[in-house]
């Protein structure tokens, strides 16, 4: 209900406020009454309008969590709470007013028909003209024109005003006035209709006066009648009143004129309007999946596939061996070039297949470039080229424009090269002069070497990069950046899983929409502060169910974080949330 109102309430305010803009002072009245009319309907329309464009996307592939065994249930029938009885009251009011204002409504339309019935009345033309004894001004409802009955015996009511609520009766102004009287009636509270119904009453008169010009050709003397005979007698609201609005907008309009060319390019702007309004509130990009099934359509895919073009060529080799062991050609039990990896080897790999994002520049502080100075402890390389630590001494932390370490893996140190770390220091000519700020399009090594411990199922990796026409084995990143599969010491939710189910099924509002039945899927990283973080929806079944789960994770409390070899790390989790219907 709540869309409905601000939908339309907006497209309400759109198309009034481009009549009053641009279609008002214009002398095109048919058209005016047209676009008043259409707006009002168009914009209780819209709302129930859904024009759905399908964006397909690659299907995702779920990697399960090794840590929830079970999926988390979500019933969608609501849980017992307190008597609301806010909505209720608001509602009472609301019928009790609506109720009030439909029988004045009726009332008054039953007061005009038995008025036009027990009044003598006079065929005129294809109106009848109902004569009364109160002192009124001419006024028209549906095909009869009340007159004062003295007034018409003693013929003093001019044939202008005769014409005039002819106009409203063959053109059927009537139905204009009750169609927006009925709408007032149960949007009573949305101040537009009344604005609305003013315009077009307005805008009746405006023909009702073009068709009095037109026939009589003297307008000045029809103004001078206007101006004499509406002297504030009250009008009657379902009626269309002779002296209605007489100001100087109804005045000038009898002298205005409109050329084609102007009317045309008035008309023609109200198209773009409408078709803005259905674009905003009507058209819902919906994202399906696609999974490729010939050969053709993966190769079509690849080639547009950045991580395809990023690791061309590029060979990932696993090995199954124990920590800290070295690896041999025994251990080696997968080697394949990116182009062979199967959907379920990227899966797998997922964590690896990742696109740097280009270096932004950044000095190392003051007492991080110190540190570097430690031979024993790290290995520097200044623009590619391996120094002596000591050489250090000649530059500043300012000169440096970026760096980047990582740790050695064991089974790569050398006696020449004991140390536990290198980092590599760029200096700002040769960061600008390589261009080391633009996103590299291509891996910078061959291969990509994997390790899964055989006991406890830990996986990390090391490059092969060419440096320098040299081939140093390092780890990836630095150990504090990586992400694990699994850990030694699982991350765990404050109080244990039966907490975290209690609190996933607690929080998570599911749409009451029956027979709504499937999964949510749910993947994020526990910190190693124990934060969860990039919480996003490998897939859902619609209806606001991925966006409530991200929801829900944001406001889970701190995990007890994943440990790895004694230190907290970061671990990688996937949920499923399984919605059951009624």
């Amino acid at each position: 209900m709540t869309e409905f109102l601000i939908k339309s309430s907006l497209s309400l305010v759109v198309f009034l406020f481009f009549y009053h803009l641009v279609l008002e002072k214009e002398k095109m009245h048919r058209f005016n009454r047209f676009f008043l009319l259409f707006s009002v309907v168009i914009s209780l329309v819209i709302p129930f309008i859904n024009f759905e464009i399908i964006q397909e996307i690659p299907l995702a592939a779920m990697v399960e969590s090794p840590y929830l065994p079970t999926q988390i249930s979500v019933e969608t029938a609501p849980k017992p709470e307190r008597m609301n009885y806010t909505p209720i009251i608001l509602w009472s009011l609301y019928g009790i007013v609506t109720l009030f204002l439909a029988f004045r409504f009726g009332r008054n339309i039953w007061k005009l028909i038995s008025k036009s019935k027990t009044n003598p009345s006079v065929k005129y033309k294809n109106a009848q003209l109902v004569l009364v004894q109160e002192k009124i001004l001419p006024h028209t409802f549906l095909n009869s024109i009340f007159i004062n009955a003295d007034d018409y015996n003693l013929r003093n009511i001019e044939d202008e005003l005769y014409t005039h609520e002819l106009v409203h009766v063959t053109q059927k102004h009537t139905l204009d006035i009750l169609f927006m009287e009925f709408l007032k009636t149960i949007f009573w509270f949305n101040p537009l209709f009344y604005f609305y119904k003013k315009a077009i009453q307005l805008n009746h008169e405006f023909l009702a006066d073009e068709k009095v010009v037109t026939s009589y050709n003297n307008v000045p003397f029809y103004q001078s009648l206007l101006l004499q005979k509406g002297n504030g007698t009250p009008t009657i609201y379902l009626a269309s009143n002779l002296n209605y609005l007489v100001t100087k907008k109804r005045l000038i309009m009898m002298t205005k004129t409109t050329s084609q060319s102007r009317a045309l390019l008035k008309k023609i702007a109200f198209t773009p309007i409408l078709a803005g309004l259905i674009y905003f509130f009507c058209i819902e990009i919906v994202a399906q999946e696609k999974a490729p099934t010939k050969k053709t359509e993966i190769s079509k895919i690849s080639n547009i596939d950045p991580l395809a073009t990023y690791f061309a060529g590029v060979r990932f080799k696993l090995y199954n061996k124990k920590t800290n062991q070295p690896a041999t050609d025994q251990d080696l039990v997968f080697d394949k070039s990116y182009e062979e990896l199967t959907p379920d080897d990227k899966e797998k790999f997922k964590s690896f297949l990742v696109i740097p994002k280009a270096p932004v520049k950044k000095s190392p502080s003051p007492s991080e470039f110190e540190n570097f100075k430690n031979s024993k402890k790290y290995a520097v390389w200044i623009d590619n080229k391996s120094i002596p630590n000591a050489a250090l001494d000649n530059f500043s932390h300012q000169d440096i424009a970026y760096f980047s370490g990582s740790s050695i893996l064991n089974d790569v140190q050398t006696e020449s090269q004991p140390q536990l770390y290198q980092y590599w220091l760029y200096t700002h000519s040769y960061f600008d002069k390589n261009q080391m700020g633009k996103q590299s399009k291509k891996y910078s090594g061959d291969k990509i070497e994997i390790f899964e411990d055989i006991n406890k199922g830990i996986i990390t990796k090391k490059v092969a990069e060419v440096i320098n026409a040299e081939k140093i084995k390092v780890q990836s990143t630095a150990s504090e950046d990586l992400i694990y599969n699994s850990a030694e010491k699982r991350p765990e939710f404050p109080g244990g899983i039966q907490k975290f189910y209690d609190f996933i099924g607690q929080n998570f509002q599911a749409p009451k929409i029956d027979g709504l039945k499937g999964r949510v899927y749910i993947q994020f990283i526990v910190e190693a502060d124990g934060t969860l973080s990039d919480i996003k929806t490998i897939r859902d079944i619609g209806h606001g169910t991925g966006e409530e789960a991200v929801r829900v994770l944001k406001l889970s409390p701190n995990w007890i974080p994943g440990e790895q070899d004694g230190k907290k790390v970061r671990v990688l989790y996937s949920l499923p949330i399984s919605i059951q219907g009624n």
